[in-house]
């Protein structure tokens, strides 16, 4: 956890690195100071006045009554009160723009009117119960769900989080084929149970517990791999690892499709094709870990593997499925869902008819609104400005990501790929202070994350860019 504390630090030794680049030669040259200071879009929407405890109040009961695992962006923490689309607001009425969206969780918008309706209206009607009951706000809700998937996955276990999914989801695999061995990436982030806590393969957020049967494979990464974006070459180690780490047989291989805390790394095209062929071959299945990439996220796709061409065998979710509702799911072939028959399993809030009531509005407001076209529209458009601003500032070493699901990697030396923490924390608390709202990733702690609700507007899309153009030239 402690690279998500955000400090204050003095003197930039390696700030001399930081040069600024004309776009059309893409020489050296003089860093300039004359970008003009951006404003925020205008958005017709003010919060009424905050009457709570101040920031300071708040900050001391969370040091004493809340976990020291507890962590907080900036230098001076922000506190936020009240949220609309993609803007969020302080105690004080400003206006953010949020490019991190509760961490690719507020697909939708921020309190959107018609999933705040679908959660009031059936809180008001029926706040809980029981599955072992019925209700058709979870059948109505998991029809919706299996009809934006391919192949015969069609079969939905509800959780909680994304972690739970993940952890039933390898859990089941295990069942069905008999095998123990997983196979996961390096740079890999699934959860921080027991079972999910072995499949990620960062050390930070890994604790000394037991961690069995999960073996880690070269993370195709197509700007810090060792083959670049070839994806067929790294596919190749997941086959050393079964005939060298395992008996032959495995129970699956889990990954993302774009590695959110990783720091947005989309994985090398090829890749999962190939992969898939040798686990299949090994009488393993294929789990896809939508949690961050999915319902709509990289524009182009509905779900982040299909963009791979493959479709798997067990599908993850959570976040922006219930739009910042606590809401995830596992869903599968009725053949390898047969699984959970042979004990009892059961989940108390899977299901819940609020929860469910919410991820159905959500499905229907993507819908509605063409947010999977915005998203691959305005994505690509903010895409395209922040690699202008790679083509100027030496400090970007890379700019990746789909739509509305975008990186850009901070490095103090091009060549040498050096990580440029100290850079990235200066960089997001000055355009905390212009307004933009983004997160950090990566092994390193030196990717900005651009994870925004999927209303984003070109004309955010300028703001987002503005400012770190505004906040890099005044480093």
């Amino acid at each position: 956890m402690q690279s998500f504390v955000l400090k204050r630090f003095s003197g930039f030794k390696s700030l001399s690195r930081l040069r600024c680049f004309s776009q059309s030669a893409h020489k050296e040259a003089t860093l300039h100071n004359d970008v003009a200071v951006p404003s925020i879009p205008p958005f017709d929407y003010s919060p009424p006045p905050y009457n709570g405890p101040s920031a300071d109040e708040i900050l001391a009961k969370r040091k004493e009554f809340l976990s020291p695992s507890v962590c907080n962006y900036y230098q001076k923490p922000l506190l936020v009160v009240d949220g609309k689309m993609q803007y969020l607001f302080d105690d004080k009425g400003r206006r953010y723009l949020d490019a991190f969206g509760g961490i690719a969780t507020v697909n939708c918008g921020h309190c959107h009117p018609d999933i705040v309706n679908a959660i009031v209206n059936q809180t008001k009607r029926l706040q809980h119960s029981t599955v072992l009951y019925l209700n058709q706000a979870v059948s109505d809700f998991a029809e919706a769900l299996a009809s934006k998937l391919p192949g015969n996955l069609k079969v939905v276990f509800f959780t909680n989080s994304g972690t739970e999914a993940n952890e039933l989801a390898m859990m089941m695999a295990r069942l069905y084929t008999g095998c123990h061995d997983i196979i996961s990436l390096r740079n890999a982030y699934h959860g921080n149970a027991a079972g999910t806590m072995g499949a990620t393969a960062q050390s930070i957020w890994k604790f000394n517990v037991i961690q069995s049967g999960v073996h880690h494979a070269l993370n195709p990464d197509p700007y810090r791999g060792i083959f670049g974006a070839d994806g067929e070459k790294y596919a190749k180690d997941v086959e050393d690892l079964i005939e060298f780490g395992t008996t032959g047989q495995v129970a699956a291989f889990i990954s993302e499709a774009i590695q959110g805390v990783g720091g947005i790394v989309e994985l090398a095209p090829g890749y999962l094709p190939a992969v898939y062929k040798s686990i299949k071959k090994a009488g393993g299945l294929c789990i896809a870990d939508e949690v961050q990439s999915g319902l709509a996220r990289t524009g182009s796709f509905f779900w982040g593997f299909e963009s791979q061409g493959v479709v798997p065998d067990i599908v993850t979710m959570a976040k922006g499925i219930g739009n910042g509702i606590p809401l995830g799911a596992v869903v599968t072939t009725p053949e390898i869902a047969e699984v959970l028959t042979r004990r009892s399993y059961f989940n108390t809030f899977g299901g819940n008819p609020v929860c469910t009531a919410a991820g159905l509005a959500v499905l229907r407001v993507i819908e509605k609104e063409k947010l999977q076209e915005n998203a691959h529209v305005v994505g690509t458009y903010l895409k395209d400005r922040l690699i202008a601003l790679k083509d100027k500032y030496e400090i970007i070493g890379d700019v990746r990501g789909r739509g509305l699901m975008l990186g850009v990697e901070l490095v103090t030396d091009r060549e040498l790929k050096t990580p440029a923490k100290a850079e990235t924390l200066h960089v997001m608390d000055h355009m905390k202070d212009l307004g933009v709202l983004i997160g950090k990733g990566g092994s390193y702690g030196n990717v900005f994350r651009i994870t925004p609700p999927l209303c984003f507007t070109k004309e955010d899309a300028d703001f987002v860019a503005d400012a770190m153009d505004y906040a890099m030239c005044k480093m």
